[in-house]
């Protein structure tokens, strides 16, 4: 049975560890300022943005594009989690500590807000959107929808990224994470937003200044991502080897 590990601050501050959290900190930045910044522009070149919907597959391809490109430039340095969720279920399946996985979330929240400034400055002011539940689509349904489609995620960044057994299939990890978060925003983005990342919702929140319904964005997928750690870490992880410290184990995980 996995379990949690709280850590110690010493290894969550070697050379390592803070290069990882740069690295998690320039990638989600970068993920982010793409994402959202498809957003803004889709809405600038159509008069009727929210209901056109070729919109919402040129946003899902550019955040699928972006994901596997940040993921990929972070793996080596901090696995390339971009995301709380993420994070979160590696931490309860036992692959991060406690410690290391809080400033983890510090450096993702930091880089989407800093992510969402920077498009209201390049884009003249233009406004920042941000997550909420359709019209007609109730807050439960909401965290529901973001509960399964985070589970896909970070069952996704298990399957293959961080289970050993999975052989020459971690190299295209970034490929199929990327590619299930682009599926999960064309089924899920007219209805809960498609968002699976806390910090993808976080930033746009922050500089438009409006939280309305923004716990549906913590709550589906923190419950989403940690449902997925812990079923795959307990039923398909069967390692026996000797857990290794934080400086060897995160350059190991490669996430989204």
């Amino acid at each position: 049975m996995a379990g949690l590990d709280f850590g110690s601050f010493e290894d969550s501050f070697k050379l390592g560890t803070l290069k990882a959290y740069l690295a998690e900190f320039i990638s989600t930045l970068l993920f982010v300022f793409a994402g959202v910044g498809s957003a803004i522009a889709f809405g600038k070149l159509t008069e009727n943005a929210a209901l056109d919907a070729s919109g919402l597959v040129a946003i899902a391809i550019c955040h699928g594009f972006a994901l596997f490109v940040a993921v990929s430039i972070a793996a080596n340095h901090s696995g390339g989690h971009v995301n709380p969720a993420v994070t979160f279920g590696l931490v309860v399946g036992g692959k991060v500590t406690i410690i290391t996985g809080v400033f983890y979330w510090i450096a993702q929240l930091l880089g989407s807000t800093i992510a969402c400034f920077l498009l209201k400055f390049v884009t003249g002011g233009l406004a920042i959107p941000i997550h909420s539940v359709a019209a007609g689509v109730g807050s439960t349904q909401g965290v529901v929808m973001e509960i399964i489609i985070t589970f896909a995620l970070v069952y996704t960044v298990y399957a293959t990224a961080v289970d050993s057994n999975n052989g020459t299939l971690g190299t295209i990890a970034p490929l199929a994470i990327g590619l299930i978060v682009g599926a999960n925003i064309l089924a899920a983005g007219p209805f809960s937003g498609g968002s699976m990342n806390p910090a993808r919702s976080f930033g746009p929140a922050l500089a438009a200044g409006d939280f309305s319904g923004h716990w549906v964005y913590w709550v589906g997928p923190l419950v989403g991502g940690g449902l997925a750690g812990v079923i795959y870490s307990n039923a398909f992880i069967t390692e026996t080897k000797p857990e290794p410290t934080e400086s060897e184990r995160v350059p190991l995980i490669s996430s989204a």
